[in-house]
């Protein structure tokens, strides 16, 4: 029976998980030392009181830094929140529409839509068919031609009109 395999440690090896011979070290200072083997990079690590650390694992040799991992461990985990905090989730808003619908009625729509397109938020323009207004598509697609030609300045379109059943869809984004 064989144990279980050990599991690779994610982030950057340390120390004597470094399995290269030679590294380009970096010293705590910042100043580039050059190609030295990792023995001789762990003996200045140890010296100095602080870890080697492979900050580029795909170089050739790989770049190995002297700084404290706790510390570096602690800076990339702020770096990282900050990224996710400035993470802007594009949402999809959902303007419904009618085939007949009226002059201020569309006027206020495409005002929301505009506002949409401000928030930096893609807009999915819906228009509904009742009935015998399947008969008279052509003035649905006129009206989201409309949408397209109001819009052409701030948006573009993402899906042109298609039809899902008994309504026409168009996804218009912010440029």
């Amino acid at each position: 029976m064989r144990g279980a395999p050990e599991r690779e440690q994610s982030g950057p090896r340390i120390n004597d998980a470094i399995r290269a011979r030679e590294v380009r070290l970096i010293d705590e200072n910042g100043q580039n030392v050059g190609v030295v083997s990792k023995f001789d990079a762990m003996e200045r690590a140890t010296t100095a009181g602080l870890d080697l650390v492979e900050i580029s694992p795909d170089a050739e040799p790989p770049v190995c830094k002297i700084l404290d991992f706790g510390k570096f461990k602690f800076q990339e985990q702020k770096k990282a929140a900050e990224a996710r905090k400035n993470q802007k989730i594009v949402e999809i808003k959902e303007i419904k529409m009618r085939p007949g619908i009226d002059d201020n009625d569309y006027d206020v729509k495409m005002r929301a839509i505009r506002r949409f397109f401000e928030e930096g938020d893609k807009v999915k323009v819906t228009l509904r068919f009742r009935g015998r207004e399947m008969a008279h598509q052509h003035l649905g697609m006129d009206v989201l031609k409309r949408v397209k030609v109001d819009t052409e300045a701030i948006a573009k379109v993402e899906s042109e009109p298609r039809f899902e059943g008994k309504q026409m869809v168009m996804v218009l984004s912010p440029k």
